[in-house]
């Protein structure tokens, strides 16, 4: 079967068309600017150059089209009609309460996506565009929706619920749902893999360390904590968010200068993070030149970061009462051996060290902790169109 893996955005559309016999990826590319001035198709089949086709795209309908257009093009496409796409599988932001795992979409599966739209405002109804799109110009084709909260739907209360009156919870739903979801759980299970281990019998934390960053506590292979919340604003300092605050700061500086809510939320989710601590970019590769460069106010944004990713790996050893391995991923955690270096030093009384020359690689799998280390470090490039993939056959079987 071969999948086509999409990624929705509300003016942008990701996909990959997955050849599921071999995992190889046939093509992929991305729909930019869509409803808007100079919207483009960045079209890569495997193993040739980027074709780049600059056309007016509306809305989403024309952008699938023009995505369906390419991978069956006679010069630049990977299939021969539409009719060799299988299945398709949809990334969704946010499942609520509603799924605790990937599903075949129906009328009924919409309706309850849209009613997360509520906890999602800016991603599901994005999402929801693209399904719709794919099913008026593939009717027949199945669709599965995978959602980034899923995997964390195995968090027991005391992990999710917030420390606020009970009944925002039974009336609102207000609690930690946490995402990046396909990713870590994509990541727990290659690190089991890579140990040669069940992962039954694993303690893993998973630092999925990007613009957007999380980390998850996955004991025998379940999300048991995780770092985001409600929404993707809680936790880590990330590129621009905050992370976790107190929160009567909003208050304080919305009183200081004069902002409503919405502004406030704007600083928080736009303005903060590395690029707020820093004044400098929230692209940690500029931060990580300008601590070469002995920037102060970079050195200042990146420690700040790796304390916090520290604080969370150390609370989650122990509420799994015990760590086996610490697994790296994504834009930061793949290619930052510095960062990832800096993270490990802090548990050596875990016994774990890192090992310099393994250290030093970006993107590729592999164990980076001495042979030794009683607890292991790993880098493990994410991948979760694989994942997505994986779960359509499942689904569609």
């Amino acid at each position: 079967m071969k999948v086509l893996v999409i990624n929705c955005g509300s003016s942008s559309l990701k996909y990959q068309l997955i050849d599921m016999e071999t995992e190889s990826v046939l093509a992929k590319g991305l729909c930019e600017r869509i409803g808007i001035d100079g919207s483009r198709l960045k079209h890569t089949p495997a193993g040739k150059d980027t074709v780049v086709l600059e056309e007016v795209m509306p809305d989403h309908n024309k952008a699938v089209q023009m995505v369906l257009d390419a991978l069956t093009d006679s010069e630049y496409g990977v299939i021969s009609n539409m009719q060799e796409i299988g299945a398709v599988g949809h990334r969704v932001v946010h499942g609520g309460e509603a799924f605790s795992g990937s599903v075949l979409i129906t009328d009924d599966v919409i309706k309850a996506m849209e009613e997360c739209s509520e906890l999602a405002p800016l991603h599901n109804p994005a999402n929801l565009i693209g399904i719709r799109a794919c099913q008026k110009l593939m009717p027949d084709t199945p669709m599965v929706g995978v959602f980034d909260t899923a995997f964390h739907q195995t968090m027991p209360e005391e992990a999710y619920l917030y420390g606020i009156p009970y009944e925002y919870y039974t009336k609102y739903k207000v609690r930690r749902y946490g995402f990046h979801g396909t990713s870590h759980r994509y990541v727990s299970q290659r690190v089991a893999a890579v140990l040669g281990k069940p992962i039954e019998d694993l303690k893993i934390i998973v630092c999925h360390l990007g613009n957007g960053a999380s980390v998850c506590a996955v004991d025998g292979g379940k999300s048991v904590d995780t770092s985001m919340g409600l929404t993707p604003l809680e936790g880590l300092i990330m590129g621009t968010r905050s992370g976790d605050i107190d929160p009567a700061i909003m208050q304080y500086i919305m009183h200081k200068e004069n902002l409503d809510i919405d502004q406030m939320m704007d600083v928080l989710n736009k303005k903060s993070g590395i690029l707020g601590i820093s004044g400098i970019s929230s692209d940690f590769r500029e931060v990580e030149s300008g601590c070469e460069a002995g920037n102060p106010d970079a050195i200042r944004a990146n420690n700040a970061f790796v304390y916090h990713v520290v604080k969370y790996i150390g609370s989650y050893a122990a509420a799994m009462n015990g760590l086996d391995a610490i697994a790296f991923t994504a834009g930061l955690g793949e290619n930052n051996g510095k960062v990832r270096a800096q993270i490990c030093s802090y548990f050596g009384f875990l016994g774990l060290t890192v090992d310099p020359e393994r250290n030093a690689v970006r993107g590729v799998e592999t164990i980076i902790s001495t042979e030794d280390s009683k607890v292991k470090a790993l880098l493990i490039p994410t991948d979760e169109e694989l994942m997505i993939a994986r779960d359509t056959v499942e689904i569609c079987r």
